[in-house]
């Protein structure tokens, strides 16, 4: 008499010690490689929507900062005479930058006219102006007074101060 084997599947195809059947195998191999594309490409697309939306948002608000048109805005402004390859205009903007920060509110407008383009050079030769300088607007778009040079952000934050209450 032949002695009849007990198989270690039970009914539903898996074995006793929870391993799945080797016709199973390959479905949850590739469901698992599905996930890992699945993973990898939202991973990608969230990578590259990421820096998509911060190079638009430096975008405009490096179009925003050249914007000439908002000298006669009905804000006080200063314009910057830049020349973006000069070490002087680099670290005059640095400085400018920090003396807005030190403002207590948005109420002055900073704006670039870089001297590389036909516009910014067409703006400085306005006023008579070279790079490394700052013009200094009213509400109105009025000159108010020219600095021009290497200034400290202290001394700069005093002449936005200045031209703010006029």
């Amino acid at each position: 008499m032949k002695k009849q084997r007990k198989s270690n599947k039970s009914s539903n195809g898996r074995s006793r010690s929870g391993n799945t059947s080797q016709s199973e195998a390959p479905a949850d191999a590739g469901r698992r490689k599905f996930l890992e594309l699945a993973r990898n490409l939202t991973i990608g697309f969230a990578a590259v929507g990421g820096t998509g939306y911060v190079f638009a948002q430096s975008f405009k608000s490096t179009m925003h900062e050249h914007d000439l048109t908002r000298v006669e805005n009905g804000r006080p402004t200063v314009v910057q005479i830049h020349d973006p390859n000069c070490s002087m205009c680099l670290a005059l903007q640095r400085e400018t930058r920090k003396a807005l920060e030190m403002m207590e509110s948005e109420e002055l407008d900073y704006v670039i006219a870089n001297i590389k383009t036909q516009k910014g050079q067409t703006f400085a030769n306005r006023y008579g102006v070279q790079h490394v300088t700052l013009l200094l607007f009213d509400k109105r778009g009025e000159l108010q007074g020219v600095l021009q040079g290497q200034r400290g952000s202290y001394a700069l934050r005093d002449a936005f101060r200045d031209l703010v209450s006029s």
